[in-house]
């Protein structure tokens, strides 16, 4: 994978060097949860794609090629559960507030799309983000490096839950980008919530997951699958929602296509990953600052990209994760 080394602006990278991308947190630290807010002072050309089989979302289906909206004002993504949800109400009045949406009939209605995961086992579950949450979250978005860790989104993410509680690890929330000499520019950001392990796929290695009963490293799931563990999988606790991004001019067809090129992040990274109880859900937006031809050879160029970067930014996640 490119180094840091190798992008082209001295900061750390970060799913904000996508020309125009803003992100913002809200951290309830009293549990721990929060939500985390993607948006732009422009309309965002998005698609999505969702391969968990107990995902909660907001908004999806007009991201869809076939649907009228042609562009959206913000993702969030959650925690909370289904509670989650209600952060959507606050990203929008913020953006109605700031005159960013759709114009109907002398009313601004921005169209703000997200994904939730379950933290709700991690502390008192009564406290859960909410509107206000995303408001406060919408209002601190800004153009500087995200910060990572258990902060927004990724608060209350904990790994390595099969085995039980007691046997987890905390996850995060972390992000990356990649920078080609023709200005291309690839972004993402993902908090990562999983039943099973972390892989770090460049050197083969768990690196967060279910422990040892003494603690002295992992267990290592999918061996116990194979060996014929069977887990009590709880609903919407094994999770992954995130977002790549590009400075590409790309329709929602061609979003949607990214989308579905930067699962194979999850699939790298998270064992196992896609289940009937997970929500497994990512989007892709597009900026259009870059006059790059979205062909199909430069939407796939684009799709492996964002596949690598979300796996770098899945890792830092967990790596920048606390106790």
């Amino acid at each position: 994978m490119e180094s840091a080394k190798d992008f082209a602006d001295s900061r750390r990278p970060s799913l904000t060097d996508i020309d125009g991308i803003l992100v913002g947190h809200c951290t309830l630290a009293e549990r721990p949860t929060g939500c985390t807010v993607i948006t732009s002072r422009s309309p965002l050309t998005a698609g999505v794609d969702v391969r968990g089989g107990a995902p909660g979302t907001r908004e999806t289906d007009l991201l869809r090629a076939e649907s009228t909206v042609r562009t959206i004002h913000a993702v969030f993504l959650s925690g909370g559960s289904a509670f989650g949800l209600d952060v959507g109400a606050g990203v929008a009045r913020y953006l109605e507030e700031q005159g960013l949406g759709y114009g109907v009939r002398g009313i601004i209605v921005p169209i703000v799309c997200g994904a939730i995961l379950f933290d709700l086992n991690l502390g008192d579950p009564k406290i859960r983000p909410d509107a206000r949450a995303g408001y406060e979250a919408a209002r601190a978005a800004s153009g500087a490096p995200v910060p990572e860790g258990n902060v927004g989104a990724g608060s209350g993410c904990t790994v390595g839950k099969m085995f039980g509680p007691d046997r987890a690890m905390k996850g995060g929330l972390g992000s990356w980008s990649w920078c080609r000499s023709d200005g291309l520019r690839v972004g993402a950001l993902a908090a990562v919530n999983s039943i099973g392990d972390v892989w770090d796929p460049a050197r083969a290695t768990i690196i967060a997951g279910a422990r040892k009963s003494d603690g002295d490293g992992f267990v290592d799931c999918m061996a116990q699958l194979r060996r014929g563990y069977r887990p009590e999988l709880a609903i919407g606790g094994n999770t992954v929602i995130g977002v790549v991004a590009t400075n590409a001019s790309l329709d929602k067809a061609c979003c949607t296509k990214v989308a579905q090129m930067a699962h194979d992040a999850i699939a790298r990274c998270v064992y196992p990953a896609h289940t009937p109880a997970d929500g497994d859900t990512i989007f892709a937006v597009a900026t259009g600052r870059h006059p790059i031809e979205p062909s199909p050879l430069n939407v796939g160029v684009i799709g492996a990209m964002a596949a690598d970067v979300l796996a770098v930014a899945m890792i830092r996640g967990c790596q920048a994760a606390g106790s």
